[in-house]
């Protein structure tokens, strides 16, 4: 069997709910870092620590959050858009495209938090996992009419590429500091690889797509 044929070998279709899990994880993460702090400091990335040999951090600071209000919005985006995309998707390769997005937007920013010398950042959050979805949601749903905000309908690929647009805006711009801009494009350049790797499919056809 050739490498691209083992690469986009497909999971046998079935569906659990993997998105309520990953939600509960993220939920039982935050109640037990108010009981105890210091597990926030083992879970979320810090370029320091990972140097030191802490590398499971790459996997762990996306199911750690600074606070209730981070904490909800994550998981609200993830429950709108992830339960869509694991049911096109199926759980397994949705659990797979998840985990690998958002570990590889980690690795990602460590490598930049590296080569600009930020070694005191820390990094927590499921928004690089988070933004990915939202592009494999634009990618299978490009006309889906989503409310940004709540109020303002928009498609789901002018959703898309508006967030990666204000993402390298604030990126460049330096806005909301405390915000990872980087590991939200992150998110999104390694979800675009996965669907050419795995699937064959250029997101950029889907996102210009015009019904």
């Amino acid at each position: 069997m050739s490498a691209k044929s083992l690469i986009r070998r497909p999971f046998k279709y079935s569906y659990f709910s993997a998105t309520i899990y990953i939600i509960a994880i993220n939920v039982v993460a935050w109640l037990v870092s108010l009981r105890f702090p210091i597990i926030k400091a083992y879970m979320a990335m810090s370029p320091l620590a990972v140097h030191s040999g802490y590398v499971w951090q790459f996997f762990t600071y996306m199911f750690a959050h600074n606070d209730l209000s981070h904490l909800l919005v994550n998981m609200l985006g993830l429950f709108m858009f992830g339960t869509s995309v694991e049911r096109s998707m199926g759980s397994k390769e949705f659990l797979c495209y998840y985990l690998f997005t958002g570990v590889m937007a980690g690795i990602t920013s460590y490598a930049i938090f590296a080569l600009t010398g930020a070694w005191n950042t820390f990094l927590l959050g499921a928004s690089g996992a988070l933004f990915g979805v939202l592009l494999a949601f634009a990618v299978i749903n490009p006309d889906a009419r989503v409310l940004l905000w709540g109020i303002i309908p928009l498609r789901a690929n002018v959703m898309v590429i508006g967030y990666t647009a204000v993402e390298i805006f604030s990126q460049l711009f330096s806005y909301q500091q405390s915000v990872a801009h980087f590991t939200h494009l992150a998110g999104f350049a390694w979800a675009w690889v996965y669907f050419l790797a795995r699937f064959g499919i250029n997101p950029a056809k889907r996102l210009v797509h015009r019904r």
